[in-house]
């Protein structure tokens, strides 16, 4: 074991962790004030949840050794046992298997808090608690598993996919729409004015989701080495290049410049830039970003003209911005980079890795979005989704969690 590698996986980790409050300040900011705290419980308890259900099983399953179909792992590791033996396909690293599976469990965690964003202001926090759990028992793990495992079968076809283009950015993107699909749309959307009750909020949520963002695709090395300098550098300038598109294209299309806008072309540049952070150039990776903030900033007005609540864009940044990346990837990627990667159609590589690219995009999309449908049409015809009217009106703050973000008495409408 390499202290170094092992001390950069522990401080990715840690990095990767701090992503998820700020991506509940992020959240909170944008909605309206008496739904801030709801859809801030519902990030911080998918750590708490997600955590748990990893240890005891989700590990294992993602990667543990499959006796070769290459679809789910086995029960090795089951409730972390046997972390000290090699794990299944890694080969060549210099960290114990307890890192990476630390490492990977914060992926789960802000993957499946990313998809709250999509249904703020009206789901039960019951029914969001079951919905998680089974989404991550049912998509997650076997999309990890996939992707993430060199033993899964899309990683064996030669998929690349850095740091979650797929597993995190595409899955939470069509898993939020499918369950905004099955919920509803707010009461008075579009035609009420839903705007964000505290944009500094959100700006400091966005500045946090940046610097973890750091470690997470960085850390995806899973070593202090040349190609997680290389991740360092392009998801840097990636973010830059996506946040000046977004400004591009708001001037263009709205003249004026938001600073809402600048917060999320930055996260959409870096979002499309976590499949490809390891492999491709740094003129590529200015690109990358740069495509992804104009193109997601197009895909968050179509929910417009489409009808569908995506509440704060998860489908229209991370869904469409995962997409971008992956398959940019498949023209971009340059074994000069990583030679643990493949050459792209740029860099002499002909269509090969654009084809399973392309393959991954499509198992992407159609599976997370047809099972977390199926999860959710579930859950709402058992338990129930959605709150009730008299709720939604009154606030998720209250009828959820008996407590509100600002009130003059600290927050609690519990008693004294």
């Amino acid at each position: 074991m390499n202290s170094g590698d092992t001390v950069w996986v522990l401080m990715s980790a840690a990095m990767v962790l701090f992503m998820t409050p700020g991506l509940a300040l992020f959240y909170g900011g944008m909605v309206r004030a008496k739904g801030v705290l709801s859809v801030m419980m519902q990030s911080f308890f998918c750590i708490g949840l997600i955590t748990v259900l990893w240890a005891v099983y989700g590990f294992t399953l993602a990667f543990g050794h499959d006796a070769g179909h290459g679809l789910i792992g086995g029960l090795s590791n089951i409730g972390l046992r046997n972390m000290t033996a090699p794990l299944a396909g890694f080969h060549g690293l210099h960290v114990a298997p307890s890192a990476i599976m630390i490492f990977q469990m914060m992926f789960a965690i802000i993957t499946a808090a990313l998809i709250s964003g999509g249904t703020v202001d009206r789901v039960r926090f019951g029914a969001f608690a079951v919905l998680i759990a089974a989404w991550f028992t049912f998509v997650y793990i076997p999309m990890c598993h996939w992707v993430f495992s060199p033993e899964g079968w899309l990683a064996q076809r030669g998929v690349l996919d850095f740091a979650g283009g797929t597993v995190v950015e595409i899955n939470s993107g069509f898993s939020a729409l499918a369950v905004v699909l099955v919920v509803g749309r707010r009461r008075g959307w579009p035609k009420e004015a839903m705007p964000p009750h505290s944009v500094p909020l959100s700006l400091l949520g966005a500045g946090i989701l940046w610097f973890g963002w750091f470690g997470f695709n960085a850390g995806s090395s899973l070593g202090a080495n040349g190609v997680a300098v290389s991740a360092f550098v392009n998801t840097q300038l990636a973010a830059a290049a996506g946040l000046l598109a977004w400004l591009l294209f708001e001037v263009r299309k709205e003249k004026v410049a938001t600073t809402l806008g600048a917060a999320s072309g930055a996260v959409a540049g870096m979002v499309a830039i976590t499949p490809c952070a390891g492999f491709v150039g740094p003129m590529p990776a200015l690109l990358i970003g740069a495509v992804a903030g104009i193109a997601c900033a197009a895909a968050v007005r179509a929910k417009f003209r489409f009808r569908y609540d995506d509440s704060l864009d998860v489908l229209g940044v991370h869904g469409v911005g995962g997409l971008i990346g992956m398959l940019l990837l498949g023209l971009f990627a340059a074994k000069s980079v990583n030679p643990a990667g493949a050459n792209g159609l740029f860099s002499g590589g002909g269509f090969a890795l654009l084809g399973k690219q392309s393959l991954a995009v499509a198992v992407s999309v159609v599976f997370c979005f047809s099972v977390t449908y199926l999860i959710a049409k579930v859950v709402d015809k058992t338990i129930g989704l959605r709150v009730t009217e008299e709720q939604e009106f009154q606030g998720l703050d209250l009828s959820q969690h008996a407590e509100t973000a600002y009130s003059a008495t600290g927050g609690s409408h519990l008693g004294s």
